[in-house]
Parts: C-alpha cells; structure tokens; sequence
C-alpha cells in the first residue's frame, strides 16, 4: 500500500494516526515516523556518531555473511506492530528472512515474523529505545533486540520474548565482547569497547 497523501479529511473526518505520520514524514524529510504504543514519536536527523555506530555494527554482520543469502541486513525496514491497529517501527537496523517481499502487511511494514533481529542506536530520546520499544518488540515477539546505549557506554541484548518484556536481558560494558544468538543466521560477535568509541563525539 502506498504511503497516505498529506490531503486532510474532509470535515468532520478524523485523520488515522497512520496518515498523520505519514503527512509528518513528507512534512519532515530524513526525520524517522513511528507509532509506538497509539502514539506518533517522531525522532531528528542522526548526527554523524550514530551512523558510525551503525558501520561498526554492520562490518561483522557482513563479515558473517548475513546478507544476501538466507537473510539480509537492513537498515530503517519498517515493521508493523500488534500493539496497536497502526503501530508501526523503523528500527535503525535488522537482520530479517531473505524473503521478507512476501511478508509486506502495508504502510511499506513488515511481518515481525520475518525479523530475526532488530538493533536501535539511541540519540536523544533514549527512553524510547530502553522502555517503549522494548515492551512493542516484545509483543511483536522479536527474537533478539540489541541496544546500542550511547549515553551510558552499554551494549543491551535481550532475548526470549514475553509478556510486556524479555526475559533475558544482558547489559555488557566498554571490555567485553557481546555473542550474538546464533538463531540470527550465523555466529557474530561485537565489540563493546569499537562500538561505544564510535558513538562518542570526536573533538
């Protein structure tokens, strides 16, 4: 289904909170649109460290050859939600079943059942990433979701989904090295000290 113009109702009709995010993202170009929990959270522009963080990830998830064959590596794919009848997220990246085209629901967002893996860098609005999205993956039962916590100098890794959370949820600092499930496609680790280096400004 193809993203909802930014015409408004006529009178008297409510606008859907799907198109009222979509008209924020035309509005907005770059800027990330979600429906987390029936609210629109709308998040800047990544600055610079966030992208590099994003690259330090991605390097040994290539490395591992996770795209391209069982399964791709993606960066912002949508992911429909079951939390609420529109709730929807852009995580800022995924590893998801190589025949994710057949699982598209609408709104360009996917079955959460094709995703393996979803990770979030987090920015300014850290509590969304550490709290709401944490609940919204859960219920979507996302295997595996990785934090990146830039503010704090962490690496998350949860797992085992359940009601309102996970059930497994490891916190690894700047020294230790984090193994990701192997039920992602391949055995990957990361490096805690290369990731939280990259989401530091420089200067």
């Amino acid at each position: 289904m193809p993203a909802a113009t930014t015409r408004r109702p006529r009178a008297g009709a409510p606008e859907t909170l799907l198109t009222t995010a979509n008209r924020l993202m035309e509005q907005h170009p770059g800027y990330r649109v979600e429906i987390i929990g029936g609210v629109i959270v709308v998040a800047p522009i990544p600055d610079g460290r966030h992208a590099e963080v994003l690259t330090e990830v991605m390097i040994p998830l290539l490395a591992a050859e996770l795209h391209g064959q069982a399964t791709d590596v993606l960066q912002r794919v949508g992911l429909w939600l079951p939390g609420d009848p529109e709730d929807y997220a852009v995580p800022d990246l995924a590893i998801v079943d190589a025949d994710l085209d057949e699982h598209l629901i609408e709104n360009n967002c996917y079955d959460p059942a094709a995703f393996r893996l979803v990770l979030e860098v987090t920015s300014i609005d850290y509590n969304n990433d550490l709290r709401n999205k944490v609940a919204a993956y859960a219920e979507a039962k996302i295997p595996v979701y990785v934090i990146i916590d830039r503010r704090h100098g962490r690496v998350h890794v949860l797992t085992e989904p359940v009601s309102g959370g996970y059930d497994s949820h490891q916190v690894y600092a700047p020294g230790q090295e984090v193994t990701l499930p192997e039920s992602i496609g391949a055995p990957v680790t990361l490096d805690v000290d290369e990731l939280v280096r990259a989401g530091r400004p420089r200067g």
